[in-house]
């Protein structure tokens, strides 16, 4: 199975990494605001931030739901319910705030380093200063 990951830096810049079954099990476990290292799916020096994400069907996970079952909750304004008219209350479907083999998209962003840095750039940039020498 294939993950999407979703990188946010401080900046508004924002990257996808899209990481197989094997670099995605150290995420398994994970709860919405807990911080893991970027090595984990390729961007050396980042650690990171859970965010959010998504299971499977597209159901949006939340922080207040423990564990990774999905239920169907009574939502006003909040993750997973915008409501048009003031007061107005649904119940919905929302996936809890824990990273498993159901969940497609992990939102996350960027708390060290503060700026953009794009490996493929970075890559780039040092490769011609190599052939110089």
């Amino acid at each position: 199975m294939e993950y999407k990951i979703i990188v946010s830096y401080q900046d508004g810049k924002t990257i996808q990494k899209e990481v197989k079954d094997k670099q995605a099990e150290p995420l398994f476990g994970l709860k919405i605001g807990e911080e893991f290292n970027g090595e984990t799916i390729g961007l050396s020096g980042h650690v990171l931030k859970i965010t959010g994400g998504s299971d499977k069907d597209g159901f949006p996970m939340r922080q207040d739901l423990d564990g990774n079952r999905r239920v169907k909750l009574l939502l006003s304004k909040s993750v997973g319910f915008r409501p048009v008219e003031h007061g107005e209350r649904r119940k919905k479907r929302v996936r809890g705030n824990t990273i498993n083999e159901d969940t497609v998209q992990i939102n996350t962003k960027v708390i060290k380093p503060e700026k953009y840095e794009n490996p493929e750039e970075k890559k780039a940039e040092e490769a011609p200063e190599e052939s110089k020498s």
